[in-house]
């Protein structure tokens, strides 16, 4: 297992997990019911005293309780990272190796997270009923492009093809993305492989007209 390097590492591994759950409008009490243990065991993990959050098996706890998967929870840590020294290489398979995460190769190969003052607005209009009542046709959409949505929230999917789809957002975990809202309405789930996926964005706004 990948053993953190300094105090530093776990801190920013900390703050990652609390920008997740902060996004999620959870409280760290909520959260640790959730993940069955304390507000102030949940709060340890946050600190970055606990160096069980570096084990794979433990980030996949975490992150399942707030809707995100370990990868995410890593793209937000190396966000925060410092520059890597010039000298520094990527794994010989291509991937990505960060602490609690194995390289994977061609499976994941995460960008580079974009910060709050990068991050771009769109709008689109929904031209059908599918998301009704939460949103009928008609409604302009406003989405934060690189915002990761939370459960019930609305979220903008560009698939590998090029197709957009309009859902709100469920659940996740490494290999897929749960969204209602698709031609079978919103009681229906739809399971959409992440590889498949080329963005996910989060839908800021409901422009009624």
């Amino acid at each position: 297992m990948p053993r953190f390097e300094s105090d530093s590492d776990a801190r920013r591994l900390g703050d990652a997990l609390a920008a997740l759950r902060r996004e999620r409008d959870l409280s760290q009490a909520e959260a640790g019911r959730r993940a069955g243990m304390t507000s102030q065991g949940w709060g340890l993990y946050e600190a970055g005293k606990r160096s069980g959050l570096f084990r794979p098996d433990v980030q996949r706890r975490l992150t399942a309780v707030l809707g995100a998967t370990p990868e995410e929870l890593m793209l937000r840590q190396a966000s925060a990272a410092p520059a890597a020294p010039a000298s520094s290489a990527p794994s010989a398979a291509g991937g990505f190796a960060g602490p609690g995460m194995e390289s994977r190769g061609r499976d994941f190969s995460p960008p580079t997270a974009p910060s709050a003052a990068a991050r771009t607005t769109g709008r689109l209009q929904l031209s059908n009923d599918d998301l009704a009542p939460w949103a009928a046709s008609g409604v302009v959409l406003e989405y934060e492009a690189g915002r990761w949505p939370r459960r019930d929230q609305g979220c903008v999917i560009e698939m590998n093809d090029g197709e957009i789809r309009v859902r709100l957002y469920d659940r996740a975990d490494a290999g897929t993305l749960v969204v209602r809202g698709g031609p079978g309405g919103l009681d229906a789930e739809e399971r959409i492989a992440r590889s498949a996926t080329r963005a996910v964005s989060a839908v800021t706004a409901r422009l009624e007209h």
